[in-house]
């Protein structure tokens, strides 16, 4: 059975209230930025942040009529604070706090993943130790080979999770910076020293040149970098669909006792999950080839990019938090069956 409550914490991430609450966050940190900055009043930066707050459903009237989302959650949040309003968004441009509060996302979501990916980790160790011993058949090009043990198996996808998580900690570094250089990102707004104190109060780091967005070459590494990870539990998944074929039955996937596999044929124990990590991992990779094509943005930037990731960021995130679950949940309830690979051998 699946436990939906176990992706919850992603889903949450990914909400319209975290992405606008990642947006105000960024807009607090630029108030206390200018007040550091001696341009702000210290009492009017703590006056904003007592007062900040949105309604979404304020945001979508006002972006009905504007036509721009970050003009409408301004424009909200202004309302909620009163006169003193007037300095949010101060020097900046919408995508200063667009890439930086999706860095915040991104950097937020990978140590989710990460989490997971340990505990996986983990599993696949005690997995491969109880079976150090279980011999098998090893297949190459699908035709038995020479003998292999199965904890030996285990042993190697143990192995491959560990470059994943350090793949995984790579894109958090590469991800883990902000911009507020204002339009262009020439500075011409916002000092250096600005951007430097926003992003330290953020916990990331300013991104060395930018122009009027964050280069998504570090947006691609990521995506590029979930996609690798979908590849190994693709390839987990794969060997198990060909382990648990009736001609070799030598694992079986975690099956109800009142799960049916069929509607014609409900006495088939189909290994469906894997199947499914098969299907999301070919969507991963679509995602990381999108995210390639925002790379070559026009001059100093265009809006090409912004549908897509609206997509593909949520998405390749969710699809892969989802499928860390599902398969941790394979290999918490495999049904490993030594005797038939004594059989096969």
């Amino acid at each position: 059975m699946i436990d939906r409550y176990q992706t919850e914490a992603m889903a949450e991430i990914w909400s319209e209230r975290n992405k606008f609450q990642k947006w105000l966050d960024v807009e607090i940190a630029v108030c206390w930025g200018w007040a550091d900055e001696g341009v702000i009043p210290r009492e009017v930066c703590a006056e904003i942040e007592e007062k900040a707050n949105f309604s979404i459903s304020r945001i979508q009237e006002i972006e009905d009529k504007v036509n721009h989302d970050m003009i409408a959650f301004v424009s909200n949040v202004a309302e909620n604070v009163g006169p003193s309003g007037r300095y949010l968004h101060l020097g900046l441009t919408s995508s200063d706090v667009l890439d930086t509060a999706s860095s915040l996302l991104l950097k937020e979501s990978l140590s989710v993943i990460l989490g997971k990916l340990k505990t996986l980790s983990l599993k696949l160790l005690v997995l491969a130790s109880e079976h150090k011993y279980t011999p098998c058949v090893g297949r190459t090009h699908g035709i038995h080979a020479e003998p292999t043990t199965f904890g030996l198996k285990l042993l190697n996808w143990h192995s491959q999770i560990q470059r994943d998580q350090d793949r995984i900690l790579d894109a958090m570094e590469q991800i883990s910076f902000g911009k507020l250089s204002g339009a262009v990102g020439t500075y011409a707004h916002c000092p250096p020293s600005l951007e430097e104190r926003v992003c330290s109060r953020l916990g990331l780091k300013p991104d060395p040149v930018a122009t009027q967005v964050i280069q998504r070459d570090r947006h691609s590494h990521v995506l590029n970098t979930l996609a690798l990870l979908g590849c190994s539990l693709e390839r987990f998944a794969v060997e198990i669909r060909h382990l648990q074929r009736t001609e070799v039955l030598e694992v079986l996937e975690p099956f109800g006792s009142e799960q049916k596999g069929s509607s014609a044929m409900p006495h088939k124990k189909n290994p469906i999950v894997s199947e499914r990590i098969t299907g999301m991992s070919r969507l991963l990779r679509s995602y990381a080839i999108a995210a390639m094509e925002n790379v070559a943005l026009w001059h100093e930037r265009d809006i090409s990019h912004s549908s897509a990731e609206r997509i593909i960021l949520p998405d390749a995130c969710l699809a892969l938090d989802y499928m860390i679950f599902i398969f941790s949940n394979v290999m918490r309830g495999l049904q490993v069956y030594p005797e038939n690979m004594k059989t096969n051998i």
